[in-house]
């Protein structure tokens, strides 16, 4: 179960509710604003491997 805390709690809000969950998703503690950018640089960093591998795919 992820955790929020409250010091971070108004950050966390102004994200998008998919974004929002797509972090909740990953169990993971946000304690502080470099935790929340941690999770976040996670989340694109995968989004670019998916998006490397479909057009490696459309090229084959």
């Amino acid at each position: 179960m992820s955790y929020v805390a409250p010091a971070i709690k108004d950050k966390f809000e102004t994200l998008s509710i998919d974004l929002k969950n797509a972090i909740l998703e990953r169990n993971v503690e946000i304690y502080n604003i470099q935790d929340l950018i941690h999770v976040l640089e996670q989340i694109v960093s995968e989004g670019t491997q998916e998006e490397q591998e479909q057009q490696e795919q459309q090229k084959v």
